[in-house]
């Protein structure tokens, strides 16, 4: 099927509208864990690292199933992909409020949840990519957004509805709104031309007509051996006893040949089987490969090989505050009466607002977008490394914004991958960012936690994000600075002045 150019607009601003809304209602609730987080440690009395699995298998399952999200939504399109990821947002929240212990948690909450949202984020960002190519930056802004006012909204939403009908009374109603993804995926309309062809039937489909071609053929050979059996029956019964022995020889070759002849279809249909089965296998292997091949030469680009040790970090060490600040600031001893706003809350407006202005500014083509996701990793490295320095509910405000703001450089990671493999290669590129995004998110709380638990603060587990942040933005700022390329231009090209300068001293 051959895609259309990209409009512009057009109907691809309600699909911007419903992928917003999209994310709202799917990672609401995930990303605003952290006021679930606190509920649960004191329901289940479990230590911190292992509570905090919950939120970071939610985040993270997801985005390690990336390259089978990616196969789904190239196979079978966004929309029929988004509306079974509602039902599984939905009863995953649902299937969580009947949780007798964590573990069961990691299932209902972490991996149901996770999953349906992993789905629905690789549907709306790949859907929105087809819709829009001069103006990408700020649609990816604008449908990225939905995550982050859902963090905004749902972390007041689920501490009232806990306060008004307990823990479990707040996973039902919240299940019961991410079943409005239903309404948002029904108009993911696909971009497609509307003349072209329609494809031919493939050789599984053309397969069982053969068989019935050749079934249908076997069956009246078989009705007329059966009559000219019964045809030669009446006419033993009519020969002269004397002439028995030698009549009844002449009516056995008949009869003697279809029944040699008979396999024949049989056989041709068992090669037809055959032929059908080993070119479906060579196909499947065929394609096996040509993936493998794909994947191995994405990575021989330097700045792609960059990119997925820069997504790791940052995900190990930046995705832990939206999950734990609540909990920071209590084991920092700040007083409720101080909490003006929940820092989750801060968090989650602040990154809407950075996705929105790093969307906008992607666009603009005198800003190199590689250079300003660099930027924003460098400066979320220093952030986390500050946080054991603040002790007070302004402080850790302030940090909380930061941060916020600087995690919607998510808005401009697609725009990141699409110009480093093209936009042919995204939804394999970004498949593989994805899983080592996810990860990440599925390693950083955990082991922010069990820091916690073995020292009792906070201080040493933002060391090590910071520390483990900044070295993926320089690790991605050395590969994509253009001395690397200038050097391997002059080392490709180191016989040519050599070569030129000895003609010219030959012929004076």
């Amino acid at each position: 099927m051959e895609f259309q150019k990209s409009p512009d607009g057009g109907w691809g601003w309600v699909i911007v509208v419903v992928s917003f809304f999209t994310q709202f209602l799917s990672y609401g609730s995930p990303l605003a864990v952290g006021v679930l987080y606190v509920e649960w440690l004191d329901a289940f009395g479990e230590g911190k690292g292992k509570t905090a699995w919950v939120g970071s298998l939610a985040s993270g399952v997801g985005l390690l199933a990336s390259p089978v999200c990616s196969l789904f939504v190239s196979s079978f399109g966004a929309r029929p992909v988004t509306i079974f990821s509602g039902f599984l947002v939905a009863g995953g929240l649902m299937l969580s409020s009947l949780a007798p212990n964590i573990y069961f948690l990691f299932f209902s909450y972490g991996i149901v949840v996770g999953l349906g949202c992993g789905l629905l984020y690789t549907a709306t960002v790949t859907i929105t990519c087809q819709y829009f190519d001069s103006r990408r930056g700020l649609a990816l802004g604008l449908i990225s957004t939905g995550s982050s006012v859902g963090l905004f909204i749902y972390a007041a939403l689920q501490r009232m509805l806990i306060e008004f009908y307990g823990l479990d009374g707040c996973l039902l109603i919240v299940g019961a709104l991410a079943l409005n993804i239903l309404a948002c995926g029904s108009l993911m309309r696909p971009l497609q031309t509307s003349d072209c062809p329609f494809p031919e039937k493939t050789a599984p489909e053309n397969v069982p007509d053969r068989y019935s071609m050749y079934n249908e053929k076997e069956k009246n050979q078989e009705e007329t051996m059966n009559f000219q059996d019964k045809g030669y029956g009446s006419e033993d019964k009519c020969l002269p006893n004397g002439d028995w022995g030698r009549e009844t020889s002449l009516p056995k070759s008949p009869t003697v040949a279809p029944h040699t002849k008979e396999p024949e279809p049989y056989k041709k249909k068992v090669v037809e089987q055959t032929n059908f089965c080993k070119q479906l296998a060579k196909r499947k292997w065929q394609l096996y490969r040509n993936y493998c091949r794909e994947t191995a030469s994405l990575f021989k680009n330097k700045v792609f090989s960059a990119l997925f040790i820069a997504i790791l970090l940052f995900d190990i060490g930046g995705f832990p505050p939206s999950l734990l600040m609540e909990d920071v600031a209590r084991s920092y001893h700040v007083r409720e009466e101080d909490f003006t706003m929940p820092l989750i809350s801060i968090f989650g407006i602040m990154t809407a607002v950075g996705k929105l202005l790093l969307g906008i500014l992607a666009d603009f083509k005198w800003i190199n977008t590689l250079y300003l996701y660099v930027a924003t990793l460098i400066i979320t490295g220093l952030a986390l490394c500050a946080i054991p320095f603040a002790k007070s509910y302004v402080t850790l405000a302030i940090l909380s914004g930061i941060l916020g703001f600087l995690t919607g450089n998510w808005s401009i990671f697609p725009y990141v991958t699409t110009k480093t493999v093209g936009i042919d290669r995204l939804a394999h590129a970004y498949g593989i960012l994805m899983f080592f995004a996810g990860l990440g998110n599925s390693l950083g709380p955990p082991i922010v936690g069990w820091f916690y638990d073995w020292t009792q603060t906070y201080d040493i587990a933002f060391y090590f994000s910071g520390f483990c942040v900044l070295l993926g933005g320089f690790v991605l700022l050395l590969a994509i600075l253009p001395c690397w390329d200038m050097c391997n231009k002059r080392l490709l090209k180191p016989a040519a002045p050599t070569t030129f300068f000895y003609k010219v001293a030959s012929t004076v």
